[in-house]
């Protein structure tokens, strides 16, 4: 192994560990709101995906953007997914009547 590729496995297990922390310590009222942002940049990520994918040569990299053009479809699709089950909990379950119209009486 090359001295790139263990400074390379070193940042990324520590961006691991950073990435956990800092969503452990999220409240849970925010979770819905870090879902939105999240789907935001996924959503960013596919775009870049689908450029890459673009100007693909061969079909190794044709497959290869395939691949993450799918993955980060399937990223965003579910953080969707799973944001509308956050919301869902903050909708009231009993369906409201008609409100009344007309004048009202003190």
């Amino acid at each position: 192994m090359s001295a790139h590729l263990v400074n390379e496995i070193a940042i990324f297990v520590l961006a691991v560990f950073l990435g956990f922390e800092v969503i452990a310590k999220v409240p849970t009222i925010l979770h819905t709101p870090l879902m939105s942002g999240s789907n935001a940049i996924h959503g960013v990520i596919l775009v870049g995906a689908m450029v890459i994918m673009a100007g693909a040569h061969g079909a190794l990299q044709e497959s290869l953007g395939f691949v993450a053009v799918t993955m980060a479809t399937v990223n965003v699709v579910g953080g969707f997914v799973v944001t509308d089950r956050m919301l869902e909990m903050f909708r009231s379950r009993t369906p409201r009547g008609p409100q009344p119209r007309g004048p009202r009486t003190p």
